[in-house]
């Protein structure tokens, strides 16, 4: 009996052995790391330009294997219009996209073979050579993929594929018209139906606008409402830009805004049909573009008018209704009758039929075309969009200084100013808001004798303070106090310096360069802000330094920024100091690359005041710097001290967002701590940690991502309480890794 304990416990010793062994020597597999190409950090303006509002368009989505050619897109025309290819001979795919309605079908739901009702909108087809994905719900990853779904479901024309092409055959025209698109005998298949057709609706190219007129130097081809209207599309308040940026507007992500069922019919659970981690009722971004010829509006056609849909997204979407999981973009705006106007109208600005192809009159198989439809939209948008002329650009000239003069507003000199120029404005109060639309423009206030600089003041009414697209703004020497939702809002622009200025309670963000690149900004006193003081989003190349930054929520983040430097800033008495953060469901899929170094973050413990609903209201007071699930930030030499809950919190992306809600790489990686000086942190952890934790620490790590190091004996506590150095062998850290995660687990 005794031996054969002995065997056990001999042989329970080597499989600990050998278990002990593998976890060591075994190596960890390896971070997610998402290539370049999908970071979709930083802007894409077109350099040089005359505004940041030019954007470059996406590569067009034809594959290698069906490159766009005249024939082929003028045999995929034919076949578009062509009632041969339904079961019926009764539909073509003209029926669902007609030219005329935008290529759409002006119905809240298609409707298929034998007049029966689909569930969901008819979807625009105007640039769907940039889109990555197709349907509502985005099933198809290309235009040809997704093709065979309305040729041969038996909802809509419900065709064969070997009827179609024997059908097609039939015809001596066609079978000609194949054989020159793609350069061989015996190429009318269905394979190539598909692509003909994919290669015509990637014709459907709409960019001349009167926004993309006025982008690229015509002042005049946008209407003051349609420019008042572009504020607040690209503002904080509306967010609008966030899901439908420039140049495309759309987005191909998938959100929840919660759209209502239409009555009496099932609830569609959208993008969660086709991938189960999917928020329920998370729905694709359609495009913007030739929006005003499209009614009516969402994935199931509920509105029938834009105003309706400003109406909605007012109420912060599906909130109102108590729909779960709303995008964190949607959270309510205030709008009064002349914003809703000025937003709509602003719209209609975005159509542009100069590309739209013609209806054929007859069609090789003979049988009868849809025909023109009078679309009473048309007659609206040339009501309300200015007189179509040439792009008339502005010329170049020798840069010169614009000064305001007593009696004039700041808008009044900027709408004078031209790319190079500089903008001075004279102390004074000025209670307006500021729009800087041209690249190469220096906007600098000149103080009074006392040294006190201008002010931009809101009066706790106005939107955002100042709005620049531009490429190459510098901004510095003003004070701007009491907006609603940003002091200084620069967005897509390339070359951003902001500096030398004081913002006080402007909302959301003091100063806010979102899909920017080359940003610096530095001397920022910011105060009073309900999310963050200094902020840069969805931004790359990015230089914060020699800030002062108290009484926000947080004081600077860097949320899906790459290659960031964060130096010799102050942040003090916020609820948090330093943010460094991913957050999912945002364009931007990477934070990473970020240097945080000699700075002091102390006393971060005031009131968390954000707005309910968006992500940073969850935040716990009493943080002096969190890297929430971010790759490769680098934090040393700062002064961590005086933060209650924790100095140092470096943690995963589940902490605040459901599994279904994260799109991104949930875990912080290769994240390196050393060599900071901690004093007094977590002396009276936040509830939220206290329940977790017990109580507060200089550093907690939640253990989850890989390669994360702590070079840190400053720090008298930490959780766990053995962390990992960089100076760790490679075995030593894989089991501690292995081993942590076991226990982990097990508490979980």
């Amino acid at each position: 009996m005794k031996i054969w304990i002995k065997r056990i416990f001999i042989g329970l010793g080597v499989l600990l052995l050998a278990g002990a062994a593998y976890a060591a020597f075994v190596p960890l597999p390896a971070p997610v790391e998402l290539p370049e190409e999908k970071w979709g950090a930083g802007s894409s303006s077109v350099e040089p330009a005359w505004s940041g509002l030019q954007r470059d368009f996406p590569a067009s989505n034809e594959p290698s294997d069906n490159l766009t050619t005249p024939e082929k897109v003028e045999l995929g025309r034919l076949l578009f219009f062509d009632p041969i290819l339904s079961k019926n001979k009764d539909m073509s795919c003209a029926s669902c996209h007609h030219p005329d309605l935008g290529f759409t079908d002006g119905k809240p739901q298609a409707v298929g073979a034998d007049g029966k009702i689909l569930r969901r909108n008819a979807p625009t087809l105007w640039n769907v050579a940039y889109n990555s994905s197709f349907f509502w719900d985005g099933r198809a990853a290309s235009l040809e993929e997704q093709m065979s779904t309305p040729l041969t479901s038996a909802d809509e024309m419900g065709g064969s594929p070997d009827e179609m092409v024997s059908r097609l055959k039939a015809i001596p025209e066609y079978v000609g018209m194949f054989e020159e698109a793609f350069g061989a005998k015996d190429s009318l298949t269905y394979e190539n139906i598909e692509k003909a057709i994919s290669a015509f609706e990637r014709s459907l190219i709409t960019k001349n606008s009167p926004f993309d007129r006025y982008a690229a130097g015509d002042m005049n081809a946008l209407t003051p409402s349609q420019r008042r209207g572009l504020a607040l599309f690209r503002s904080a308040a509306t967010r609008c830009f966030e899901c439908h940026s420039a140049p495309t507007f759309e987005d191909n992500s998938f959100s929840v805004i919660g759209v209502p069922d239409q009555p009496g019919q099932p609830h569609d659970a959208g993008r969660k049909e086709v991938e189960a981690s999917s928020l329920d009722g998370a729905f694709r971004a359609p495009t913007l573009r030739n929006i005003a010829l499209t009614a009516p509006y969402m994935h199931n056609g509920v509105f029938s008018t834009l105003e309706e849909v400003m109406d909605f997204y007012a109420k912060g979407g599906g909130r109102d209704a108590g729909v779960k999981d709303v995008d964190i973009h949607v959270l309510g705006f205030d709008m009064n009758a002349q914003d809703r106007e000025d937003l709509v109208n602003f719209l209609y600005a975005l159509t542009d039929e100069s590309g739209l192809p013609q209806i054929p009159a007859s069609v090789p198989s003979g049988l009868t075309t849809i025909k023109p439809i009078d679309n009473p939209a048309r007659e609206t948008v040339s009501e309300i969009n200015a007189d179509e002329k040439e792009i008339a650009l502005l010329p170049s000239h020798a840069p010169q200084t614009l000064r305001v003069q007593p009696g004039q507003t700041i808008q009044e000199v900027v709408d004078e100013a031209l790319p190079g120029d500089t903008i001075e404005v004279p102390y004074a109060i000025y209670e307006e808001q500021v729009i800087i639309d041209m690249s190469d423009i220096k906007f600098f206030g000149i103080p009074n004798d006392k040294g006190e600089w201008p002010v931009i003041e809101g009066k706790g009414t106005g939107s955002d303070g100042v709005i620049a697209s531009g490429n190459n703004f510098e901004m510095a020497f003003f004070q701007v106090k009491n907006f609603k939702s940003n002091g200084v809002l620069v967005e897509g622009a390339t070359g951003v310096y902001l500096h030398d200025m004081y913002i006080e309670n402007t909302g959301v963000y003091g100063v806010y360069p979102v899909r920017c690149t080359d940003v610096l900004i530095e001397r920022i006193e910011g105060t009073l802000m309900n999310d963050a003081a200094i902020y840069a989003g969805k931004s790359k190349d990015v230089v914060i330094r020699d800030t002062l930054t108290y009484g926000n929520v947080i004081g600077i983040e860097l949320e899906n920024t790459v290659n960031g430097e964060v130096y010799n800033n102050h942040a003090h008495d916020n609820t948090i100091g330093i943010f460094i953060d991913l957050l999912p469901q945002l364009p931007s899929k990477v934070s990473m690359h970020t240097k945080v170094h000699d700075n002091i973050t102390e006393n971060n413990n005031g009131e968390n005041f954000g707005k309910p609903g968006t992500a940073v209201s969850l935040i716990p007071p009493g943080t002096g710097v969190l890297l929430l699930a971010s790759d490769y930030v680098e934090v040393y030499n700062n002064t961590i001290r005086g933060n209650k809950t924790v100095g140092l919190a470096v943690f995963n992306l589940t902490i605040g967002f459901s599994a279904e809600e994260i799109d991104v790489d949930p875990n912080p990686d290769h994240d390196f701590a050393h060599d900071n000086i901690y004093e007094n942190n977590g002396y009276d952890a936040d509830p939220f940690v206290k329940q977790m934790l017990g109580k507060g620490f200089d550093i907690v790590w939640d253990g989850t991502g890989k390669y994360n190091y702590f070079n840190e004996p400053n720090a008298k506590t930490s959780f766990p309480p053995l962390l990992p150095k960089d100076n760790w062998a490679a075995p030593a850290y894989n089991l501690y890794w292995r081993v942590l995660h076991f226990a982990i687990g097990l508490i979980g």
